[in-house]
């Protein structure tokens, strides 16, 4: 890949008890397009079985996990795939604008507007605590939701589109959940790489 642009002035998210920063289009096209295609073809993306209520039900959406540490979410652990090397040239370029070292990144790719992903906080254990997550959206823009989980009226609304950088750290996910509902009018994919910092 040649040599990326970036837009790295970030939009800092004024939320209480809470580091938000949005950066609107990181990655530029046609950058994001290329990176795109080489995710959907070059991931093993699968639909995982989680645990709700202490039931088994497939996840609305495909996932994928790579990096160096296993991660544990909703009852199920995962063994991480290697770096490959789509994900690494994305990781070479985000680590110095965070200045965090990441080995681990969650995936979930959104097939249309049906997938979709709800309320959570990004708080397990084996993460390592106040740890930075940095999220990066290719394809189809989706609303991103966050509310506090102290008071749910209290809600911030994004939309995740292509390109787009948004980063959680310090107490984010310690007072606030966050989801992305269902998206009726959509019939285009969404790759979402959520990158994290795994407890050795």
């Amino acid at each position: 890949m040649s040599a990326i642009i970036l837009s790295t002035i970030g939009q800092i998210i004024e939320l209480a008890n809470a580091e938000v920063i949005f950066y609107p289009r990181l990655f530029p096209q046609p950058e994001s397009h290329q990176l795109f295609a080489e995710l959907w073809e070059r991931i093993e993306w699968k639909q995982e079985p989680i645990k709700i209520f202490g039931k088994s039900v497939l996840q609305p959406r495909l996932t994928a996990y790579y990096g160096t540490q296993a991660y544990t979410y909703s009852g199920v652990t995962m063994q991480p795939l290697p770096w490959n090397e789509p994900l690494l040239q994305i990781k070479q370029i985000i680590e110095p604008l965070v200045h965090t070292q990441f080995n681990g990144v969650l995936m979930n790719l959104y097939r249309n507007g049906q997938d979709y992903m709800g309320w959570h906080s990004d708080d397990e254990n084996e993460l390592v605590k106040g740890s930075t997550i940095a999220s990066l959206s290719f394809g189809e823009s989706r609303r991103f939701i966050l509310r506090r989980r102290d008071n749910h009226q209290i809600k911030v609304e994004l939309n995740l589109g292509d390109g787009d950088f948004l980063v959680m750290g310090g107490d984010t996910q310690k007072f606030w959940q966050h989801h992305v509902p269902k998206m009726a009018k959509s019939d285009r994919p969404r790759i979402n790489l959520t990158f994290r910092v795994i407890e050795h």
